[in-house]
């Protein structure tokens, strides 16, 4: 019965849980700006021994790939690397967008839709957005892209589907496309570690691992470097 260590830091979120098989047991989360660094090892330390194991008893690693912020992914990458190269264990990865679909529709059963689509969405520069659309069984509906938002956006989905917008990069969009009336909206940032789980956990029973030496972070886009605000 395998431990799985889970590292969420692809969004202003930093996530850390435990599961075993796919079994959540302990999480650690946090939303306090630009603090991944700081604690997503002593996160992982403090679900590890809420758990009640230790770090030898974790059997492989998941990280949230991407998108999403290019610092963040960085460290949460890095630190998975970290952690199975000292420990001699797989790493998993899962894509961001995906993760937050099934972690919304475990946090909110009650909001499930035959239906309705699911629209995750992580805010990037400007009116620029990382997003995906995916059933209610999670499954992928449109591929993941990074949209530039305007008035017409979506409209051939929306024509035919009810479709929930939510994450970190919704709320800017809610004015331009609020005029569709299949379009609804949500307040739930849903990012955590938990949502990753169902996928790793398949991920895990395949075999299907990433090569640790070459493994890179699903960026999306080019990092582009900006002066520190005075």
């Amino acid at each position: 019965m395998p431990y799985i260590l889970y590292l969420e830091t692809a969004t202003r979120i930093c996530s850390v849980a435990v599961a075993k098989n796919d079994n959540l047991i302990s999480i650690r989360e946090t939303s306090v700006a630009n603090s991944h660094s700081s604690i997503i090892t002593l996160f992982a330390e403090e679900a590890i021994k809420s758990a009640n194991i230790g770090f030898k008893d974790i059997d492989a690693v998941c990280v949230s790939k991407g998108p999403g912020s290019y610092t963040g992914l960085r460290i949460g990458v890095s630190t998975a690397k970290g952690f199975c190269y000292a420990l001699n264990i797989p790493l998993i990865a899962v894509n961001t967008l995906q993760s937050m679909a099934k972690f919304y529709s475990i946090a909110h059963p009650e909001k499930s839709d035959e239906k309705a689509l699911l629209c995750p969405m992580i805010d990037a520069r400007r009116m620029e957005v990382y997003t995906a659309f995916f059933n209610k069984d999670t499954n992928v509906v449109r591929e993941t892209a990074a949209d530039i938002i305007d008035e017409n956006s979506y409209s051939e989905i929306l024509l035919k589907n009810k479709v929930i917008f939510f994450g970190d990069g919704a709320g800017k969009c809610r004015k331009i496309l609020s005029h569709h009336s299949n379009a609804i909206f949500s307040d739930e940032v849903c990012v955590s570690a938990q949502g990753m789980i169902p996928f790793a956990w398949q991920k895990y029973q395949n075999k299907e691992f990433e090569n640790i030496a070459y493994f890179e972070p699903y960026y999306l886009k080019d990092f582009i470097a900006t002066k520190p605000k005075k």
